[in-house]
């Protein structure tokens, strides 16, 4: 009985969080329990890198952010959708999320970001449950949507597809 409580409960732990994260990463493949590449890194800790601008850091600072706002429990769901790719697109899973309590005590925490061009970056994060860690060292791909820094849509189907759910703006994974 006991196991079988725990592995309901990890269900809903991952559920809220993919459903709360809406949209953690980019346009490429990179999902959940991948490792940062290497590249130029600008870190939001603030360190200048030798390629380093106040546009790149501005970059970075816009990209967390987006990340931070994004996965927060207490962000609306429209200013969720807003924030992530093709997120129209994500309407009916997002509101679906809304009003669970376990996704109100969800929260991000952005390590590094790394952008690989002018409009992607990859995103080292944390996912948090009520401050305590519920995924760990994570990579998303954030991308540049009209100007704007958004969570990247395959990121986001990558956490969707570790709680089992199918959305058809998600490509078929095989």
């Amino acid at each position: 009985m006991s196991r079988n409580h725990h592995g309901r409960a990890s269900r809903a732990v991952f559920a809220a969080l993919a459903l709360t994260l809406a949209g953690c990463g980019g346009s490429s493949a990179v999902g959940p329990g991948t490792t940062s590449a290497p590249g130029t890194t600008a870190s939001t800790s603030g360190s200048a890198t030798p390629t380093g601008s106040a546009a790149a850091a501005a970059a970075v600072a816009a990209v967390k952010t987006a990340w931070v706002t994004f996965f927060a429990g207490t962000t609306s769901a429209a200013t969720k959708i807003s924030l992530l790719e093709n997120g129209q697109q994500f309407t009916q899973v997002i509101d679906a999320q809304a009003g669970s309590a376990l996704a109100k005590g969800t929260t991000a925490k952005v390590i590094q970001v790394t952008q690989t061009s002018p409009s992607t970056a990859d995103v080292n994060y944390t996912i948090l449950i009520n401050g305590q860690p519920a995924l760990q060292n994570q990579l998303g791909r954030a991308v540049l949507v009209n100007g704007e820094w958004k969570v990247g849509a395959n990121s986001f189907c990558a956490l969707l597809a570790l709680e089992g759910t199918k959305v058809a703006a998600c490509p078929a994974t095989g």
